[in-house]
């Protein structure tokens, strides 16, 4: 037997499945291209609108007002490093993109994950896939959405959102899986319709390990915007590649630092926004 018979390639089958939906699906992907394209660039023309130290501002006002002087101070220095280091559009780039990335990601996973907690056959089928999809090295899901939507940053985000909801998907199944039995039976008890049970008795007391979920989100989505530097997503990922090409030790630096403050500035942030209403939390 030849042993070249036994070798398996994927993209011996993936590519008549990329070829088929380019031509059949190009108006589809063409629509939502441009509709990726203005989000991002509608969010980015906010961020950057007003003088980077206005903005630094508002935010550290508006965190010190909101959650806590320890995260307005967290802000201050997040930011107050982006600037210095000459990376501010860039940075502004980056956030773009991970707030609509994240913001996609967690409304795809969520509802799965409440289902899946609900449906053990869907939880069976999502195992799997889910499996396969954090087994793959994070840079594969850049080449399908590259040949599909071509260079820039709609790839960079579509490549994101698919890294990111497997983290959110198994943390929302895990955490409302854990709601206390005796909970559940309280609610049924009186009588609450199961919106209600939803909101307010398993919500709340997913919130821990859901939080949990939205950090993983966060990072593993950070992680794709640096490797999205290499099919010209721009933002940090970009200047990160551009100093590994140009073996530029000093901005390859700086855009890492810059990522990692980005990092913790959006961790901090979303952790303390959905705790703020919750006694004796800080931030």
């Amino acid at each position: 037997m030849n042993p070249r018979a036994l070798h398996f390639s994927p993209g011996v089958v993936l590519a008549p499945v990329v070829d088929w939906l380019n031509n059949n699906l190009h108006p589809l992907f063409a629509t939502i291209s441009r509709l990726c394209d203005a989000i991002l660039s509608a969010i980015q023309t906010v961020l950057l609108w007003a003088p980077a130290p206005v903005v630094i501002a508002v935010v550290v006002l508006a965190a010190g007002w909101l959650l806590s002087v320890r995260l307005a101070i967290l802000a201050g220095l997040a930011l107050g490093f982006c600037l210095v280091a000459g990376l501010w559009h860039q940075s502004m780039a980056t956030i773009a993109l991970i707030t609509v990335a994240v913001s996609i990601s967690v409304l795809i996973a969520f509802p799965l994950g409440v289902l899946a907690s609900r449906r053990k056959t869907l939880a069976a089928v999502l195992r799997p896939i889910l499996d396969i999809m954090q087994t793959v090295p994070p840079w594969v899901y850049l080449i399908p959405a590259v040949i599909i939507f071509g260079l820039g940053r709609v790839p960079a985000l579509i490549a994101t959102v698919v890294y990111g909801i497997p983290p959110m998907l198994r943390l929302t199944t895990l955490a409302f899986n854990q709601v206390p039995k005796d909970l559940l039976e309280l609610g049924q008890a009186i009588g609450a319709p199961p919106r209600d049970v939803l909101f307010k008795i398993e919500l709340p007391a997913a919130k821990p390990t859901l939080l949990v979920g939205l950090n993983q989100c966060i990072l593993m989505s950070l992680a794709m915007v640096v490797l999205a530097g290499l099919v010209g997503s721009g933002g940090l990922g970009g200047e990160v590649t551009r100093g590994l090409t140009r073996m530029d030790m000093g901005l390859g630096l700086r855009a890492g630092l810059a990522i990692v403050a980005v990092a913790v500035l959006l961790d901090r942030l979303s952790k303390g926004a959905l705790q703020r209403r919750r006694p004796g939390k800080a931030g």
